[in-house]
């Protein structure tokens, strides 16, 4: 069976994301993944830190990613995203840099660099 094209992988790890599908987005990433900000800190490893935090995330009920940008050099994959979030402060946006290392058909690594966030409406009081 041949793996899927690196595109292939972040794509259904995206569209995974936007339905809020913890299962699907788990089975984009090899089970010892692991997530880093950009140029530092490890942020999560494996699928059961993962899944617990994307499950936190996924509750949000405006979350979504859209897609701006993405470049491909063989396996590394590079978006650049604007989220909606639900913020403490209220409804958002953030830009982020998604940058993908897939082996075997998974997301082996991942690292991000977040922009400044954005309320566009404010919470209620």
């Amino acid at each position: 069976m041949q793996s899927l094209s690196p595109v292939d992988v972040i794509q259904r790890q995206l569209d995974a994301y936007n339905a809020k599908d913890v299962d699907a987005w788990l089975a984009t990433y090899a089970t010892d993944a692991q997530q880093f900000a950009l140029h530092g800190e490890l942020l999560v490893e494996g699928h059961v830190a993962m899944g617990s935090k994307m499950l936190v995330r996924f509750a949000e009920p405006d979350l979504h990613a859209e897609l701006l940008q993405r470049t491909v050099m063989g396996p590394i994959v590079v978006d650049y995203e604007r989220i909606t979030r639900n913020f403490p402060e209220g409804k958002g946006t953030v830009e982020m840099l998604c940058v993908y290392e897939v082996a075997d058909g998974l997301i082996q690594k991942a690292s991000f660099a977040m922009g400044e966030q954005v309320v566009i409406a404010p919470a209620l009081a």
